[in-house]
């Protein structure tokens, strides 16, 4: 009668326990450049990358390997089951005779790999032990040994872990009963676990030598291109390095169409407003400095003068000092109202009817002198600008005129509209100007050639005021000029202004 086997039962493996250490990570130091910082940003992100991805790797393998050991036990438990019920030894072909025939038939059966172990247990007691060519010798660890004679007296299959020491064992316990001769026994079938992991080990080893080759490389190649991307950085150092006040010429070279490119772009461009306020500046100074002069001259000379024990002559010069000192006062006023032109809230914009500002603006104007004063049109429309602003610009056109033109003559205001813009002007038939005059006048401090003898009864700010109005609107002046015969001069604003007014 064949051997009786014990109904299979695998038990649940017992989890493995253990925490990996980790290194405690380093603080860097001090990093003195962009570069630097750059360089071991990215050295962290691809450390922590190839690190993270191996140890994830390494952890799925382990997991891995573990199923298939217990895997192979479960497959190694049916093919013992069918060999019993087979009850054929396939050496002799004659059927087994005990329990110690079957194990020794098993045994020779089953060829095990590096890692594996086989035992034959009979009667509490280790019967066959697999040939001398197998490295892994359960037999030989006496804890181990015990504990599978105390599983093969169990009435069921045992799949389960065995960790001692150096010892890991993925072992398997199936018990077998002889009914003719109530002879009992076990197959004991065990994978070193630690062989299986030194494997993987080697192989993680060769993934971290790669791996620190690959961040080297990483390492050298984006010290190099670093050098490259952020060179445009060094150029902006040794230029902001080599600007002084009095050499502003400098400017960073730009390579490329990246963003760098684009901050040397920025970067140049504010140089050239910097430069443009610092000359314009210094032509302040030298302007303003040339025309106090004058004035400060006259009154010193006639100061010295002076006879002061006449008191005609001493009125005399007291009315003239009086009046020199009125036009400083009146240049300082020009050049603050222009210095404030070129903040953002000089002008403080609000919708208004344009043909009730000229209504407005042609009362005020008629007073300015003996002229035909005409209305011209009248803008029926909205427009959003500052009011007073615009009042102050159109009554310094209007005394220009005034100034230029003769007693009685016509002069003219009007206001219409031209498609997105309105068109705000004062014509005269005075003297006119010049082409080149055109340009001259709007600058500070410039005057037209044609003055003549009118040419020291103003500083030359009027139309530059005018213009620094119509540019803080987004607008511009506009002349339109015959020289002898008389012009016209208009501001030209933008019905609806843009996101910012340009000054």
């Amino acid at each position: 009668m064949p051997p009786t086997l014990t109904r299979p039962h695998t038990s649940r493996p017992t989890a493995e326990t253990g925490q990996a250490s980790v290194g405690e990570k380093k603080r860097a130091p001090g990093i003195a450049s962009i570069r630097e910082r750059l360089v071991v940003t990215i050295l962290l992100l691809t450390f922590f990358g190839i690190g993270m991805s191996g140890s994830v790797a390494y952890v799925l393998q382990w997991g891995r390997i573990q199923s298939q050991a217990y895997a192979q036990l479960s497959r190694d438990a049916s093919d013992f089951k069918e060999l019993a019920n087979a009850n054929i030894d396939q050496g002799t072909g004659k059927p087994f005779t005990s329990v110690s025939d079957l194990l020794r038939g098993a045994l020779q059966s089953k060829t095990l790999s590096e890692s594996g172990g086989i035992l034959g247990i009979v009667d509490g007691k280790v019967y066959w032990k697999g040939n001398s060519s197998l490295t892994v010798r359960p037999e030989n660890n006496p804890a181990f040994v015990a504990l599978a004679i105390q599983k093969s007296k169990l009435s069921y299959v045992t799949t389960d872990r065995y960790s001692s020491g150096s010892t890991d064992y993925a072992y398997l316990v199936v018990p077998v009963f002889w009914s003719f001769s109530g002879e009992s026994g076990a197959l004991v079938r065990v994978i070193d676990l630690n062989i299986e992991r030194r494997a993987l080990n080697d192989t993680f080893v060769t993934y971290a030598l790669v791996g620190l080759g690959a961040i080297a490389i990483t390492a050298m190649i984006t010290w190099l291109v670093m050098a490259r991307l952020l060179q445009p950085i060094s150029w902006l150092q040794r230029t902001a390095e080599e600007i002084t006040e009095h050499d502003l010429k400098r400017r960073i070279p730009v390579r490329g169409n990246d963003d760098l490119a684009a901050l040397t772009t920025t970067v140049n461009g504010m140089l050239d407003r910097l430069e443009s306020t610092v000359e314009a500046q210094k032509s302040l100074l030298d302007d303003v400095g040339h025309e106090l002069r004058t004035p400060m001259t006259i009154v010193r000379g006639h100061l010295e003068l002076m006879d002061t024990t006449d008191p005609k002559d001493a009125e005399v010069v007291r009315a003239l000092a009086l009046e020199e000192l009125s036009r400083m006062s009146a240049l300082v006023n020009d050049l603050i109202l222009l210095a404030q032109s070129e903040r953002s809230d000089f002008v403080v914009l609000q919708d208004v009817d344009a043909g009730r500002l000229t209504d407005e603006t042609f009362e005020k104007v008629r007073v300015l002198g003996d002229r035909h004063w005409i209305m011209d049109s009248l803008a029926d429309v909205s427009v959003m600008l500052d009011p007073q602003r615009i009042t102050q610009a159109w009554l310094q056109l209007a005394a220009n005129a005034v100034k230029y033109s003769p007693d009685g003559s016509d002069i003219g205001i009007g206001s219409k509209v031209e498609g997105e813009n309105v068109r705000f002007w004062v014509r005269d038939h005075g003297m006119g100007f010049t082409e080149d005059d055109k340009e001259l006048v709007l600058q500070r401090f410039g005057r037209s050639r044609r003055a003549g003898a009118k040419r020291t009864d103003s500083a030359g700010l009027g139309l530059a005021i005018v213009n620094s109005i119509a540019l803080a609107h987004g607008g511009r002046v506009d002349i339109d000029s015959v020289p002898d015969l008389g012009s016209t001069v208009s501001l030209v604003i933008p019905r609806q202004p843009a996101t910012e007014p340009t000054s």
